[in-house]
């Protein structure tokens, strides 16, 4: 199949050498899909992409219209995807999978940073202030930690956990079945008990601010908030007004509302109007990385991976495990 391969990375490159081992002849853009280079697929079935790229309604008819059938995302997260769209135009679509370890882990290490306030520790260090005033951390042993989602991240972090000794609640209205470790319990409970509360959903049309004002309310004071998911499921600016007030005690956010045009950008050098995510940046309990969690040999080369497998399964006419739109 001749396919593109759009918002291609340098660390991408070894993994994508190996598309003529799945039957593809391909053409790399280290750019987004965009207008300005959309007629890269003429005489292309499909494309690969990841999270960045225009596939909304409009960028889809153009692809169908230049005879695209197939999209593979080199992301799990997919909502970026123009799904219906994709339906209308009888474009079929796919996301990847790698191993949750990387996330899961990622998501424990910024608990633990938080509670041992380690930001504040490496700042002042950087200063030769080696002082120990408003250092002194919590223990993760005699805390109760919500977790929202137990697909295989969710429960990834939970087996993660568990060698700490703490209480896990867990709350997945999907669940098909429990996972050891944790109590399932109902969303309100979890609120109400968990001294942290990490997000492992992915983003939809229902679950957009799921933790609002409203949510913060029924949380523990000094609650610690970890986002590795998607930033819409957290209001910002009602995070950012439990911040000011104390209710919430520290968040370490991987993902947040406004990433889009900052997220894995060099912007040393320009004028940057995302205030809310500055604002964020400063607090000494807020620990903000650059939507990374995921950033790992073993996951990057698995998603190419299921982006050449995913099309060249489309193409053969086979099942596709990692179809997502089942037109």
């Amino acid at each position: 199949m001749k396919i593109v391969a759009y918002e291609v990375k340098d660390y991408e490159l070894k993994d994508f050498e190996r598309a003529k081992d799945f039957g593809h002849d391909i053409i790399l853009c280290e750019e987004n899909l965009s207008d300005e280079n959309v007629e890269l697929v003429k005489g292309c079935e499909g494309i690969t992409t990841l999270g960045f790229s225009d596939l909304t309604a409009p960028m889809i008819e153009k692809l169908a219209k230049y005879g695209v059938k197939y999209i593979a995302t080199r992301t799990v997260g997919f909502n970026h995807i123009d799904l219906e769209a994709c339906k209308k135009w009888g474009i079929r679509a796919s996301n990847a999978y790698y191993e949750p370890y990387n996330v899961a882990d990622f998501a424990v290490m910024l608990m633990l940073m938080l509670l041992r306030k380690a930001k504040i520790s490496v700042c002042r260090a950087l200063v030769n202030d080696f002082s120990l005033d408003g250092m002194c951390g919590r223990e993760m042993r005699n805390l109760t930690v919500g977790i929202i989602g137990a697909g295989k991240i969710g429960r990834a972090v939970i087996g993660n956990l568990q060698g700490f000794g703490c209480r896990l609640l867990a709350y997945d209205p999907y669940a098909k079945d429990h996972v050891d470790g944790a109590t399932f319990t109902d969303l309100d409970t979890l609120y109400r008990e968990s001294d942290i509360i990490s997000l492992h959903v992915p983003l939809t049309a229902h679950n957009r601010h799921m933790i609002d004002a409203d949510d913060i309310s029924k949380m523990k004071d000094g609650v610690i908030i970890i986002n590795t998911a998607r930033g819409a499921l957290i209001d910002t600016d009602a995070l950012i007004e439990a911040l000011e007030r104390e209710k919430v005690g520290g968040a370490g956010l991987d993902t947040i509302e406004q990433e889009e045009g900052i997220a894995h950008i060099d912007l040393r050098a320009r004028i940057v109007d995302k205030r809310d995510v500055f604002y964020l940046k400063q607090f000494p309990n807020v620990i903000f990385t650059s939507h990374y969690a995921f950033f790992t040999e073993e996951a990057t080369s698995a998603m190419v991976e299921c982006g050449l497998k995913s099309l060249a399964l489309f193409g053969e006419g086979k099942e596709n495990p990692f179809e997502i739109n089942n037109i």
